[in-house]
Formats: structure tokens, C-alpha cells, sequence
């Protein structure tokens, strides 16, 4: 991974930026995806805006020569997967991911050894090198249907979330699902007691939570218990989010995921109010891509993102088995 040098932060952003990024994506015949987390301005001028897996197969349909990705690094490594004829560039290197770095490929080559036999499901919220060393991997939304899909008795080894396997676990009711305890610093900071607290001030809205977030277990069992609304209170990716925004009734939805979602919600249905579970959950990673960092990354093709030869066929393949399952939906 590449440096980047934040100085451009600073520089004067002249009052038609959107124009000039417009003019020097047309001039590399280049398509612009934004990630739902991003800032707002970045996410008003990008060609195509939803989650990872969801951008990186539009962006493999089109014919643009080159992708530009506002996200993260695993996200641009997952477009590249898929368009491995096509440039790849993101605003900043920099932008990581502290999911995807909670395991690497050594550290699941470990765990692997340690259950033969088993069946390896990763995240797409990893880096290729562990896509490579899986057997097929997931999304927020398909994660059940793709343990489901596994025989009932191979063991199943998820990673990397922590929360999002106890989700998994709960819906299958698979005993021998091994979980990776690994985390989305943002998403397990959205915590039960944020969700008891916005609740109780908003007793008739509407409550999306990504299975990511650490309360989402308790979500769901405040739910049996009477003290949510099973018919209010859904668990969804961000895709998923999106798509139901739309059909939510006037008044106010509680939603739980990083606060660069509530932009798209917002846009797509102006008659509800979304407020945030935590006003706190902001992934300053995803904030990295500013539009100065985008201009540049225009104007000098900077920072392209490779796979290793010896990563990208056995990383493709993992997503691809996914795809085949027929049930891809939503990314993160």
C-alpha cells in the first residue's frame, strides 16, 4: 500500500471542483463510485453510490477504462477482482479498515490448520489475501444463505466479524460455526445502550441496525421481549437499508450503522426523519476522500490499486462462488 501525502487538504478548492471532476473522469473515461459511508459532497458527484460489492459489479458492467473508488482499500481490491482489465485508482491509499485488518492471510492460514476440513467463509469486508485463503465469501446481506448453503456437517470457520457471525450463528442455529473475534471499530461502538436510550425518545420509529453493530444481538432480543417493535426493528446491510428507506412512512427511523449512510437515506425518502443510534459512529477512514484528494487522484492517476498474480485468480474465485449462490445482495 502506497503512502499518501495529506498536504492537498489544504490547498483552495476552486468553486466548480464537481465540474472539474466531471471533466477529468470524462477524460480517462473513468466511472466515480462512492462508498454510502462517504462525505456528502463526494457522494453528489460520483457516478454510483451503495456498498462495495454492489459498486464494483456496476462498475464491471460498464466501459470505462478506469474505476476511481471512494472508499477503502479491501473495496478497491474487490473492483479490481472483478475488472482485472481495468484501472483501478482510490483518492488515498491510506484509507484502510479496521475490520479487515483484525486478520490477514497468515493469521487465517493458522486458524485454518487448527480445523481441517473446515469450510472457510470470509467477509467481503477483507483484504484479497484472505479472499484467496477462503472457500467462498459473503456480504451483510447473504451471509446466512451462504453458511446455509454449506453441507450441516462441515464446519464453517467466519471471519472477520465478530457480530455479524453471532448473527449468522442465531439465524442457522449451526453449532459448529467457528467466529474470528474481529470488529468494525465504528460499528461495535453503536452500543445496547444507545439503541434502549434512542428508543425511548423515539418509542414509534422505525429502527435499522447493520448486523455488524454490537447491538445488534441485543436489538433482536429486546425485540422478543416486547421492549422493541418486531414489525419496526429490522437488520439490514447498507444496501438493504436503501432499499426499504423508500417504503418507510413519514415520522422518524433510528438508524444504526456508520453516520455517511443517513445521506443516501435522507436523499431517498425526504418525508422521514433518519437520526442516527450514535451521532459518534463516523469511520475517519471512509472521511479520508476529500474532494481535493479526488482531484488530485484525477489529474495525476493516483493511487492505483494492484492484486498479486499469484492472489487475484484464488480471491476471484471466493467471489464468484458467492455470486453463483444467487443471493449476492448488499455489500457491507
Amino acid at each position: 500500500m502506497t503512502t499518501t501525502d495529506f498536504s492537498t487538504r489544504s490547498e483552495l478548492l476552486p468553486l466548480d471542483w464537481q465540474d472539474e471532476v466531471r471533466r477529468l473522469a470524462r477524460a480517462r473515461n473513468a466511472v466515480l463510485l462512492a462508498h454510502n459511508y462517504q462525505l456528502p459532497e463526494i457522494q453528489e458527484v460520483a457516478d454510483h453510490v451503495g456498498d462495495s460489492l454492489a459498486l464494483s459489479r456496476q462498475a464491471a458492467d460498464t466501459d470505462a477504462d478506469t474505476i476511481v473508488f471512494c472508499g477503502v482499500h479491501f473495496m478497491a481490491e474487490t473492483a479490481k477482482l472483478l475488472s482485472p482489465t481495468k484501472t483501478v485508482l482510490v483518492p488515498t491509499a491510506a484509507a484502510g479498515c479496521s475490520l479487515a485488518d483484525t486478520i490477514d492471510a497468515d493469521a487465517l492460514r493458522t486458524w485454518k490448520a487448527e480445523h481441517p476440513g473446515a469450510v472457510v467463509v470470509a467477509y467481503v469486508n477483507t483484504s484479497a489475501a484472505v479472499k484467496a485463503e477462503a472457500d467462498i465469501c459473503c456480504t451483510s446481506s447473504n451471509a446466512v444463505e451462504v453458511v446455509a448453503s454449506i453441507p450441516p456437517e462441515r464446519p464453517v470457520l467466519f471471519c472477520p466479524d465478530q457480530f455479524l457471525g453471532a448473527h449468522v450463528k442465531r439465524l442457522t442455529g449451526r453449532d459448529n460455526l467457528h467466529i474470528w473475534l474481529g470488529e468494525c471499530h465504528v460499528h461495535a461502538g453503536i452500543s445496547p445502550s444507545d439503541v434502549r436510550e434512542q428508543v425511548a425518545e423515539h418509542p414509534d420509529a422505525h429502527v435499522l441496525i447493520h448486523p455488524e453493530c454490537g447491538c445488534a444481538t441485543s436489538a433482536l432480543w429486546l425485540t422478543g421481549t416486547g421492549d422493541l417493535p418486531a414489525d419496526r426493528t429490522h437488520v439490514l446491510s447498507t444496501g438493504g437499508m436503501a432499499q426499504i428507506a423508500p417504503e418507510l412512512s413519514e415520522g422518524t427511523a433510528l438508524v444504526a450503522t456508520e453516520i455517511g449512510m443517513l445521506h443516501q437515506l435522507r436523499r431517498l425518502n425526504e418525508r422521514v426523519d433518519f437520526v442516527p443510534m450514535n451521532p459518534e459512529a463516523s469511520c475517519r477512514f471512509m472521511k479520508m476522500t476529500t474532494p481535493q484528494l479526488l482531484l488530485r487522484c484525477l489529474r495525476e492517476g493516483r493511487d492505483e490499486i494492484d492484486v498479486p498474480a499469484e492472489v487475484a485468480p484464488r480471491a476471484r474465485a471466493a467471489v464468484e462462488r458467492m455470486i453463483r449462490i444467487g443471493t449476492p445482495g448488499g455489500g457491507e
